[in-house]
């Protein structure tokens, strides 16, 4: 929210009260308090009717320095809150010298000079300043000439700094310039507002910050005092925490421990998943149609989803199947199993009055309420639908209670879909504030929905393709991009949400492939199979036209095969990735600055990423097969041509259909499995390892492959030694092959040795 009107003066109705001077600190051994006035004091009587405010500083796990301030704090919290990892303890170090407090945590430092005008700098291991809060810069505002109260705080944006993430978001991938209002809406890819909303921000600096709000809060990235980035709540206090790097990836890591990891997906997640489409005309020969097709054409399908339609109109959610439509669902799920099919089915946290569970849960309590005692209800999606209350523990079971049968039935996971249109005007049942529950909703459902899986199908085999999130949704994979249009346009921007949220501490990411609204050109649809294959997760879905690939002609389906069954080859190695997200929080798809922090050309770049540590992607968002890629330094191999390119550098290519730009990058031990049927077979018959080795005659790598539940199945390492490149297994005996990019390969069990003269 903008509170002033220019660099001088202040908005009609607005009051702001800055934390001006400091009157004393209240040091303990890992945290301090301090408490600020908001004018000087130059006598007694100026402590009369002036406010203070409350600064406390403190660390709740290494790297991260917590700062909290109030105005008034008797304010009742109802919740909800975040749920943070971290000591409850603390973990800084303070110190003090004459007027100088400082709090250390790991490589970082919280500095406060009593001295002088109240500040907080915040330093790097070296001393280097990352971010200040300085003089006129920590407040509390009040607006509508005092019916609003709002606390802000403003940190410092350096020379030529860049921001990121803050969510999902679809405008520009540089946040710096932006409004951005942390507030979940269902306004589709192309706007400014956002599925998922997450109160982080990443700096090229090497820091992020987390705003520890689940309300509504508004970001002004450059956007109002043009060197500061502002964030402000309309409450009583405002809590931040500043998280250190120095890299990118080293920020991501300390966040997502404080908010919590992503889950690791199963590994048959990662192949093709296939919808019906939404309001399509579909049964179970339809879906047969669709099965049986992909098989027909040599395109290996994992999944198949039934969208909204698989429940009866106007009565979603029921959780019955369509009796007209799908009259034998058991017997049909049954042989959609035999095709060895994983099921996916859409619900949503509505119910609607048609449905037979509107009245049950009305009866139970389940249902959201107004302050009268109403069920909260209103026509939009759904006639006279009410909403689960998921604060309520019992709700959850009988939520959990009518999709365990479908689980029973066969299904194997589920498309939570919507719980971003929640009102305000509501009463919830644990006494929730409102305005805090509008974001933080999502995190209930999905947990609802993911410990239920967790809880039937084991640790590891939960799965959901979830919309909206909110900070620490990330632990519960996978999440898609929403809806989106057919068009090269919404393509681009689809991706550039992916990789915001990817920096905003999500592993796993999908989105339409070939866009959800309207029904893409043939052009579009091939292109977007590329770069759909080469996601996180991969799903075939639209709105009112099939995505099956013979729609788009005979090429659309070469596309599809081929990209699936490359896909299904690079599973050791994409999996693995999948296994760092989860370990440390490190996502799979990965904007270049992420992976390549020291290169300024790659801080602004949002029509290419990394794929794991090694794979470059650039799609192809043409009709002609033109397009423009960045590489960065190094020595890079196309996967597909072989062609090597030696960066820093730009490149304008052309490809047909079944290319993009996709290159490995220099000293890359990428492990290929030889069964391309399936994303979760058995990677460690007959792999090639294929090795990029740099023109250094010294050089040395490891590369782990795991198994299809996250742990080590074996580890190579790769040695060089002037001509002579070796390779020895761990963990297993069974053959592999080294192939060496553009070179020699050969063949053996335990010990490989290739010349490379």
């Amino acid at each position: 929210m903008k509170f002033t009107d220019g660099f001088w003066r202040i908005r009609d109705g607005v009051r702001i009260s800055y934390a001006t001077e400091v009157r004393e600190v209240r040091p303990e051994s890992k945290r301090f308090t301090t408490y600020a006035s908001v004018r000087k004091v130059a006598r007694r009587g100026d402590t009369l009717n002036a406010p203070l405010v409350t600064v406390e500083c403190f660390s709740p796990a290494e790297g991260v320095v917590g700062v909290r301030v109030t105005h008034h704090a008797g304010k009742r919290r109802p919740g909800p809150d975040f749920a943070l990892g971290g000591d409850a303890d603390g973990v800084g170090t303070v110190r003090q010298d004459g007027p100088v407090t400082e709090l250390t945590s790991g490589p970082l430092t919280l500095r406060l000079d009593g001295s002088g005008p109240f500040a907080l700098t915040f330093h790097d291991a070296d001393g280097r300043e990352l971010t200040r809060a300085d003089a006129r810069n920590t407040a509390f505002v009040t607006t509508g000439h005092g019916a609003q109260h709002h606390m802000l705080t403003r940190l410092a944006l350096g020379v030529g700094e860049q921001v990121y993430g803050l969510g999902e978001r679809f405008t520009p991938f540089v946040k710096n310039g932006q409004t951005v209002d942390v507030w979940q809406a269902d306004g589709g890819t192309s706007s400014e507002q956002s599925y998922k909303n997450i109160p982080f921000y990443l700096s090229s600096r090497g820091y992020g910050v987390f705003v520890n709000h689940p309300g509504a809060v508004s970001f002004e990235v450059g956007s109002e005092s043009v060197g500061q980035v502002q964030f402000s709540v309309e409450d009583q206090s405002l809590e931040y925490y500043v998280v250190a790097g120095p890299t990118p990836k080293d920020v991501l890591t300390r966040y997502t421990a404080l908010t919590g990891r992503p889950a690791l997906p199963p590994a048959w997640s990662f192949g093709l998943w296939l919808s019906t489409s939404f309001t399509t005309s579909y049964d179970e020969e339809t879906v047969t149609s669709f099965v049986d097709g992909m098989a027909d054409r040599g395109i290996p399908l994992t999944v198949f989803h039934f969208d909204c339609f698989w429940m009866r109109e106007y009565q979603w959610c029921d959780f019955q199947w369509d009796p007209d439509v799908f009259p034998d669902p058991d017997g049909m799920l049954a042989r959609l199993k035999e095709k060895g099919l994983r099921i996916s089915a859409w619900i949503n946290p509505y119910i609607a009055q048609k449905s037979p569970l509107f009245d049950e849960a009305a009866a139970l309590g389940h249902l959201v309420r107004r302050a009268d005692g109403d069920v909260w209800q209103w026509d939009l999606w759904q006639a006279g639908m009410g909403l689960v209350d998921f604060t309520s523990p019992e709700a959850r079971a009988w939520f959990q209670s009518k999709l365990k049968p479908l689980l029973d039935q066969g299904v194997d996971c589920f498309k939570t879909d919507f719980g971003e249109r929640i009102p305000t005007d509501v009463v919830w049942h644990d006494g929730s504030d409102p305005e805090r529950m509008h974001n933080y909703y999502t995190q209930l459902y999905n947990r609802t929905v993911f410990e239920l899986l967790e809880k039937e199908r084991g640790q590891g085999e939960a799965v959901l393709f979830a919309r909206s999130a909110t900070a620490g949704g990330q632990q519960y994979p996978v999440h898609w991009g929403g809806d989106c249009w057919s068009s090269f346009e919404a393509m681009a921007e689809s991706l550039r949400g992916g990789l915001s949220l990817s920096l905003s501490g999500f592993g796993f990411w999908s989105h339409d492939i070939g866009g959800f609204e309207g029904t893409p050109d043939p052009s579009v649809f091939k292109r977007w199979l590329a770069f759909g294959l080469l996601s996180s997760h991969s799903r075939l879905h639209g709105s009112t036209s099939y995505r099956v690939p013979w729609e788009f002609g005979d090429e659309a389906v070469d596309v599809a095969r081929r990209f699936t069954l490359l896909k299904h080859r690079l599973m050791p190695y994409l999996y693995g990735a999948a296994v760092e997200a989860h370990d440390a929080g490190v996502p799979m798809m990965r904007p270049m600055v992420l992976e390549f922090p020291d290169d300024l050309s790659c801080r602004q770049l949002d029509r290419q990423y990394m794929l794991g540590p090694d794979l470059l992607v650039a799609p192809v968002f043409d009709t002609g097969g033109e397009v423009e890629v960045y590489l960065p330094e190094g020595t890079w191999t196309h996967l597909l041509s072989g062609e090597t390119v030696t960066g820093p550098r730009w490149r304008t290519e052309r490809h047909g259909y079944d290319s993009l730009p996709l290159y490995v990058r220099e000293g890359a031990v990428l492990p290929l499995t030889a069964d391309d049927a399936r994303p979760d077979g058995d990677w460690l018959d007959a792999p090639v390892l294929l090795v990029h080795p740099p023109a250094s005659p010294r050089y040395e790598a490891e590369v782990t492959v795991p198994d299809t539940m996250g742990a080590r199945a074996a580890s190579f390492r790769v040695v060089r030694d002037g001509d002579v490149l070796r390779v020895t297994a761990s963990g297993t005996e069974r053959p592999f092959t080294v192939r060496v990019a553009g070179g020699p390969e050969a063949r053996g069990a335990g010990e490989v040795t290739v010349p490379l003269g």
